[in-house]
């Protein structure tokens, strides 16, 4: 019997016969996922000599190409796929090497990544291979023909993942974990899944919707519902790895848990409820969109495919063996000067 004093490992036995998300949007894959990887292999051979061999192998068996594979099945070449796929393997790999640096380092490694970005910056990087991949992602946006306004609200977000990474910091280090409100804001960011909503706009002809469509309140709003979701569903399936690790309180489960004072199937359950309200919230506004006119069917397209995207995060999440299985992580190799 599971109760509020059951240890977290004796709980890890029974979270495979708990309840997942579900989706109601079609599981799809980019029919350039095989190359796609290759390319991801070859930036982990250039670029992360800083790592250690065994991190390097670590990065290789999570494939982390395969999430912007499934999450935009519908980009037509490498190159339209380049700008989100450096983002979202090398934010990742980041996240990873940068596990336990301060809020003050992540403040400046964000400062150096936006400067790159933005263009302000316009020298190659030398140092971490890191930053080389972030100099090129705007290299990248630039040759697949990008629109600019569009690329801007792309990295805008790229800023708001790296400003939750900074604010982390502070209650992984205390090992406390924050209320619901403040963990929803950061999770907001943490998750990803931003940039993944406003890259959506690179398939199909979802480029031409202005911006008082893309950026309507009740979009803005389901991007934020897609992020939450996929920062839900990722908690779920990092779970049996943070219940053993120290530091890791950015997770759903144990926010619940420690704000309600629950046992850890009941923090587990609600958790999945708070995601369900999401879902739920965000097909109800799939289904009742404002008037946009002219822009009314591909505006409905846009909104689906968002709900493709989300599945496609989640499958990755699903076929991964290795990232979030116990022992399978890479654990953070950058040494604080502070």
């Amino acid at each position: 019997m599971i109760t509020r004093n059951t240890s977290g490992e004796d709980f890890l036995t029974l979270i495979p016969s708990l309840p997942r998300p579900e989706y109601p949007f079609p599981d799809l894959a980019n029919p350039l996922m095989e190359p796609l990887r290759e390319v991801y292999y070859n930036w982990i051979d250039t670029d992360y000599t800083f790592h250690s061999e065994k991190a390097r192998e670590m990065h290789k068996r999570h494939v982390l190409s395969d999430i912007p594979a499934r999450a935009f099945p519908y980009l037509r070449s490498i190159d339209e796929l380049l700008p989100i796929t450096r983002y979202a393997c090398h934010g990742a790999m980041m996240d990873d090497y940068f596990d336990r640096c301060t809020g003050n380092e992540m403040q400046a490694i964000r400062e150096r990544i936006m400067s790159l970005l933005r263009g302000e910056d316009e020298q190659e990087p030398k140092d971490l291979g890191i930053y080389r991949q972030f100099y090129l992602l705007r290299q990248d946006a630039i040759r697949c023909e990008m629109p600019q306004r569009l690329y801007d609200k792309y990295i805008v977000t790229i800023d708001s993942v790296l400003v939750g990474y900074q604010q982390e910091k502070h209650f992984n280090a205390a090992d406390i974990p924050p209320p619901l409100p403040i963990y929803t804001i950061i999770r907001e960011d943490t998750s990803g899944g931003l940039p993944f909503c406003r890259y959506v706009c690179m398939q199909k002809d979802f480029r031409l919707l202005p911006d008082t469509v893309l950026d309507h309140p009740v979009l803005v709003r389901m991007y934020a519902l897609v992020s939450r979701m996929i920062g839900c569903h990722n908690d779920f399936i990092s779970l049996p790895k943070e219940i053993m690790r120290q530091g890791d309180v950015i997770n759903i489960v144990k926010v619940m848990r420690h704000e309600y004072d629950l046992s850890w199937e009941d923090a587990y359950r609600k958790a999945l409820d708070l995601h369900d309200d999401y879902k739920k919230e965000f097909i109800l506004l799939c289904e009742n969109l404002p008037d946009f006119g002219k822009w009314q069917e591909l505006a409905a397209d846009f909104v689906y495919t968002l709900g493709i995207s989300l599945q496609g995060v989640y499958s990755w999440h699903l076929h991964d063996k290795f990232r979030y299985a116990p022992g399978g992580y890479v654990e953070g190799e950058y040494k604080s000067r502070e």
